[in-house]
């Protein structure tokens, strides 16, 4: 083999050639000062990168209405975004409505505008961005998957063109404003398909053991994956259900996805306990996907209460994980050692860490969310926050 007569050093989007190069471990040399003509080549190992963080799409108006962020020794947090990337955490997802000033719930506030100021200061502190489309006005998720008002209007076909032309847009918006997304979520929870149609339509809905409306849901899919691959080829494409306690339909969403050809990267699921059951729920699904699909998994929501149970809760896990700082840590640290058990698993992501109404002026300092990261009442981070970067 001829050795190498050029080595390359990039830095700041510099490249040049050095004739010599020197390796170090831990700040002592190793072997001395290498010429790069008695190199043949470099080998180096590089562990798969986890990716780790949380939906903060409510960090903004949180920010609004004066929320008061601390460290667990009571130190105030100047920066909320500068502190969880200090504390380990690489990844934030952000959700983004087509119109939602068409909801007065206070949790649904994320059009283009806020989103792609929130993604730059994202970017900006060096993180990687996860952009979350709902493909409607309000909230999308397996009970709701409500066509956009102005879309209303138009047929499939005309669906088909305005989901790639509006992801196209979103996308080259989020590009010139300095937030260009690493993680692309063509629809929330989308197990049973989307863009049904009007409030309480049962049309277009896609089911096990039927084909009925899988060619429109996955020409929607394809559609917006279309746009993706053209605007933001380096991000990766990721599809998310939450049937974690429904193996079965894991299975036949992606087989109906692979048999029609959707291009995607990454299989992303929901797993929240008090709906879904216990960890070992949680394992037979991920076993589950391992099983049939070659893709890597991320859960891309997950929390745990620390002071009382979520409203709808359908399972009781307090006698294993009792709704204190404790057990919400306890459950976390469980989640993860799950989690490092499957090489596929390279991501998790905590809904709602920024809940804290300490402080709050506006209507979030009412109807608090306990299964976020923060004491509503003092502002201090709870423990389960710190244990996070642990999945690293």
């Amino acid at each position: 083999m001829g050795k190498a007569q050029t080595f390359y050093i990039c830095d700041d989007n510099n490249v040049s050639t050095a004739s010599e190069i020197e390796f170090s471990n831990n700040g002592t040399t190793v072997n001395g000062t290498l010429a790069t003509t008695d190199i043949d080549s470099i080998t180096m190992q590089i562990p798969d990168m986890h990716f780790v963080g949380g939906d903060m799409s409510m960090l903004t108006k949180y920010e609004a209405q004066k929320a008061t962020y601390y460290t667990n020794t009571g130190t105030k947090i100047t920066d909320l975004l500068t502190y969880v990337k200090e504390q380990g955490w690489n990844t934030i997802r952000v959700r983004l409505f087509v119109d939602p000033s068409n909801d007065s719930d206070k949790g649904v506030c994320q059009d283009i505008e806020y989103v792609k100021a929130l993604g730059k200061r994202i970017k900006d502190a060096g993180m990687l961005l996860m952009l979350d489309f709902h493909y409607s006005d309000t909230w999308a998720d397996p009970a709701k998957q409500w066509t956009p008002a102005e879309w209303l209007s138009l047929n499939n076909d005309q669906l088909y063109t305005k989901i790639y032309e509006y992801t196209k847009d979103c996308l080259e918006q989020m590009n010139a404003a300095g937030a260009s997304p690493d993680f692309i979520q063509t629809g929330n929870e989308i197990s049973y398909g989307m863009l049904w149609g009007a409030t309480g339509s049962n049309a277009n809905r896609c089911y096990v053991n039927s084909d009925a409306n899988w060619p429109r849901f996955t020409t929607l899919l394809k559609q917006a994956g279309k746009a993706c691959r053209e605007i933001c080829p380096q991000a990766k494409i990721i599809l998310h259900i939450e049937r974690v306690a429904q193996p079965n339909v894991i299975v036949n969403f992606y087989n109906q996805m692979k048999n029609k050809g959707v291009d995607y990267d990454i299989i992303g699921l929901s797993y929240y306990p008090y709906f879904h059951g216990d960890l070992s729920k949680l394992e037979t699904a991920i076993s589950t996907v391992e099983t049939n699909f070659n893709k890597p998994i991320q859960i891309v929501e997950t929390g745990y209460p620390s002071q009382y149970a979520i409203g709808g809760s359908t399972f009781d896990y307090t006698a294993t994980y009792p709704y204190t700082n404790a057990g919400q840590k306890a459950f976390t640290a469980d989640l993860i050692t799950l989690l490092k058990n499957h090489p596929r698993v390279n991501g998790l992501s905590w809904w709602y860490p920024e809940a804290n109404a300490k402080g709050c002026t506006g209507d979030l300092k009412n109807g608090w969310y306990n299964a976020g990261l923060f004491n509503n009442n003092n502002g201090k981070a709870l423990d389960a926050f710190y244990e996070l970067k642990n999945f690293r």
